[in-house]
């Protein structure tokens, strides 16, 4: 089940409302728990015991961590690596065992017969957060959780369960044990759900549809300018899609009393890679640099050691997206270029035009998603070639131009609501109303648009079968 999904919109969001807010505080995060069970149940029933399990081991490890930590820290180090060792077998066991069959097989010439294993929804985002939770014990960032329903409920809490933002637990530890509730609170993650449906639903599945037609065609029927505007669909579809899923979940979180970070922030107006990478899916990001760069050395050791901590973290963010090798390939790409900004290309991009330094940043993330979209490598690279024109492929027909006009108003909505644009006119025309003009403007305008973007996108799921979710795989 996902969040924009007319089942979970109008049935289970409001029974696991209403059994929540009906129980008792001692009760509400046993509720919770359930809630969150059944929300998972609902797609994998099975691999509800995986995720127990892993909330298990890391409740008794962080319990050892804890006791040993100050007097014997060799055995706190033992129980940190036994739980990293854990959670990252498990994860490579469901999602990367079929990867390392395929590759020993080419490599090898064997014929080991793959496990075929679907993947447990989810399990890259909560094997994160229980890892960082252990580190954080050993660390002494945060206290162990000695109820064990308390920690199960960290690890299965359905709003960010499927595809994050990675919640850390030392973010919402006082959130588990003693959450508060205002009507506030609760109309802001109103708010923020319904615009994070409208960017899945109306933008994100409608520019999608036309990233899937061009995607299906034969690469001999693509014209440079078809491919081109096929590459930017897929580069909102992306961006509207996942952080459309991320503002849902941080919304969810605000109505049941918890407050997840920002996961976005209008990576498109970026004016480097660097700075992107600071953009989007800024939990992911974080976690990588304080769990694996900064251990790592950071840029302390000098510069070889910087651009190697560079590459083991692009490598291994690529493979956290998938187990194929255009994804890794897409992490080191970044990686890669990053360097090259930290060598001196930052340097040279702060005195150059801002356009320019856009223009430089959209032209690299586009190539880079080309590299994500295409699993299957040698078909994304025919798709360069036919973006770069390394191909008998015309310019453009008249198939671009129907593509192109009947898309216009759609890819113009996009690319206003990738940036910051209504905020700025909000705090910067509106506040320079008179009161009698503003505050009805300010109170009624967004009432009503928020209900009709819930009614356009309700309407959009019953009319509309094509309800694509990309990050569900990761």
């Amino acid at each position: 089940m996902v969040f924009s999904s007319l089942t979970f919109i109008f049935f289970f969001l409001p029974f696991a409302l209403l059994v929540y807010y009906i129980s008792p505080k001692k009760m509400k995060n046993i509720v919770l728990l359930v809630v969150s069970l059944l929300f998972y149940a609902w797609g994998e029933p099975i691999y509800i015991f995986l995720m127990l399990f892993s909330a298990t081991i890391d409740y008794f490890h962080g319990l050892l961590i804890f006791k040993y930590r100050i007097s014997q820290k060799i055995k706190a180090k033992m129980a940190l690596i036994s739980s990293l060792i854990v959670n990252i077998s498990i994860l490579t066991f469901f999602k990367y065992a079929d990867f390392l069959v395929d590759n020993l097989n080419n490599v090898l010439s064997m014929n080991i017969a793959p496990l075929d294993l679907p993947l447990p929804i989810g399990i890259s985002f909560y094997t994160f957060q229980t890892m960082s939770y252990s580190i954080d014990v050993y660390r002494g960032h945060v206290k162990p959780q000695k109820n064990p329903i308390t920690l199960a409920l960290y690890v299965t809490l359905f709003p960010q369960l499927i595809a994050g933002p990675i919640v850390r637990y030392e973010r919402i530890e006082k959130e588990l044990q003693n959450r508060t509730w205002n009507a506030q609170q609760f109309s802001d993650g109103v708010r923020i759900f319904i615009i994070g449906l409208g960017k899945k639903v109306l933008i994100a599945n409608t520019i999608g549809q036309l990233w899937f037609n061009i995607e299906n065609q034969s690469i001999n029927e693509l014209t440079i300018f078809t491919a081109w505007l096929g590459i930017m669909a897929f580069a909102f579809q992306i961006f509207f899609d996942f952080s459309g899923y991320s503002d849902m979940a941080i919304g969810l979180g605000k109505m049941f009393g918890f407050n997840f970070p920002k996961n976005f922030n209008y990576p498109y107006i970026s004016k480097s890679v660097t700075e992107f990478w600071r953009r989007w899916h800024i939990s992911l990001g974080s976690w990588f640099r304080d769990y694996v760069y900064f251990p790592l050395g950071g840029s302390r050791k000098g510069k070889l050691i910087t651009y190697r901590n560079l590459f083991i973290v692009w490598g291994i963010t690529g493979l956290w997206h998938g187990a194929s090798w255009n994804f890794i390939l897409w992490g080191l790409y970044f990686g890669v270029i990053i360097a090259i900004e930290k060598a001196g290309l930052l340097k040279v991009l702060n005195k150059i035009h801002p356009f320019f330094q856009h223009f430089y940043l959209l032209f690299i993330v586009l190539i880079s998603w080309v590299l994500f979209v295409f699993e299957d490598f040698s078909k994304g690279i025919q798709y360069a070639k036919v973006m770069f024109g390394i191909s008998t492929n015309a310019f453009y027909d008249t198939q671009f131009f129907y593509y192109l006009y009947t898309n216009i108003i759609l890819f113009l909505i996009a690319a206003i609501a990738s940036t910051p644009v209504i905020k700025y006119v909000n705090l910067k025309v509106l506040t320079k109303l008179s009161d009698h003009i503003r505050i009805p403007i300010q109170k009624f305008v967004p009432l009503f648009f928020y209900i009709f973007i819930l009614f356009l996108s309700t309407a959009y799921l019953v009319d509309d079968s094509f309800n694509p979710f990309l990050y569900f795989r990761f």
